[in-house]
């Protein structure tokens, strides 16, 4: 009779947990569907979010819900509003699933994608044709050179960092804060070298912004993004069993070094995608992970979903703020981040010294 106990506890136990699993997905999957919709709605020129509804449903076919009563709300939402929002949407998607994959493989919930150096090394990229003047790809260069500069700085911190076939997390990290360094002194260095008009395209590049995002654009990031998220999922299962440990995840049949390189590799994808084309957005991949792990636990199968839906909320709503905090204005979307994230990461680092286990 005993026996049959922890069996039928585990029984009671997994339709709950799975019900909790669903019900935060799907609760975060309807606050993005509202921040999207009151999202495209506000601006210099205000529709009712039933009008956004209504302008929604006509374009693929449904005639139910009001068009836009102004003359140019239809245009509005469709050439300006409507790829922003999407935009940040899918910027905050892959930001967010990005930490939770850095915190994962590196066991530490400080880290985040700016580790390994894709951020400063879009960042560089970025500049180098700003300043230069390279004109390689037309209107794509900045874009173009600032995700080949994030996924080569990647790979560089990633190869310096190996010693004897193998690549120790410490090792990664100090490397990933060196090379961090190293591009920002370059970065500086370009910024001297430029022009006030170079310096001053740099500077709001640098600090992160979705004006002027487009359809065209958003044609691009999107599929890199879906193939990283998709890659995020296929990686959950065995982050869990790195959890436990190199030693036992070796014994359960996880080639860890693999799945450290394969995990690196989607974070700088994720990361480049979403730095290209909105310029540097910090501490998504770091505030965002953290929230969502103190309430699904930390379980990746539940936490990358979730992170990525998450991600999506914030930047959708950071954006939003960032276009109608000041009037006429439009505030560089990385700074209001940072305004969150910086006393965030001060009361996480505290909360880590108060914890028994440190960072584990």
């Amino acid at each position: 009779m005993t026996a049959t106990l922890p069996v039928a506890a585990t029984a009671v136990t997994r339709p709950r947990v799975a019900l909790g699993r669903v019900g935060l997905l799907t609760g975060l999957g309807a606050a993005l569907v509202a921040a999207l919709v009151v999202a495209a709605g506000r601006g210099q020129l205000d529709v009712p979010p039933t009008e956004v509804l209504g302008s929604l449903l006509h374009r693929v076919g449904l005639d139910v819900g009001p068009l836009p009563s102004h003359p140019q709300g239809e245009a509005t939402l469709w050439q300006v509003r409507f790829p922003r929002v999407l935009t940040a949407a899918v910027a905050g998607a892959a930001l967010a699933a990005a930490g939770a994959l850095m915190q994962g493989v590196f066991g530490n919930p400080l880290a985040e994608p700016g580790v390994v150096g894709v951020s400063s090394g879009a960042a560089l990229g970025a500049a180098c044709v700003i300043v230069f003047g390279w004109t390689f790809l037309g209107t794509w260069s900045v874009a173009v050179a600032a995700f080949a500069g994030g996924l080569v700085t990647t790979l560089l911190v990633y190869l310096l960092s190996r010693d004897a076939g193998r690549t120790e997390t410490v090792t990664l990290v100090l490397t990933g804060i060196a090379l961090n360094a190293m591009t920002s002194a370059g970065l500086a260095f370009l910024m001297f070298l430029g022009d006030t008009q170079a310096r001053e395209e740099i500077v709001f590049w640098t600090l992160g912004s979705l004006n002027g995002s487009r359809w065209e654009h958003l044609a691009v990031m999107a599929p890199i993004a879906a193939v990283g998220l998709v890659a995020a999922l296929l990686l959950a299962r065995p982050l869990d069993l790195l959890a436990l440990g190199d030693r036992a995840a070796r014994h359960v049949g996880v080639d860890v070094e693999r799945l450290r390189l394969t995990t690196i590799v989607v974070v700088a994808l994720l990361t480049a995608a979403a730095v290209a084309f909105c310029g540097v957005i910090a501490f998504v991949g770091l505030v965002v992970p953290h929230l969502v792990r103190l309430a699904a636990g930390p379980g990746h199968r539940l936490l990358v979903p979730a992170s990525a839906l998450g991600g999506a909320v914030l930047l959708v709503l950071a954006d939003l703020w960032a276009r109608t905090a000041v009037e006429y204005a439009d505030l560089p979307i990385g700074m209001l981040t940072s305004l969150v994230g910086g006393p965030f990461f001060f009361w996480l680092i505290r909360r880590a010294r108060r914890t028994a286990g440190g960072w584990a």
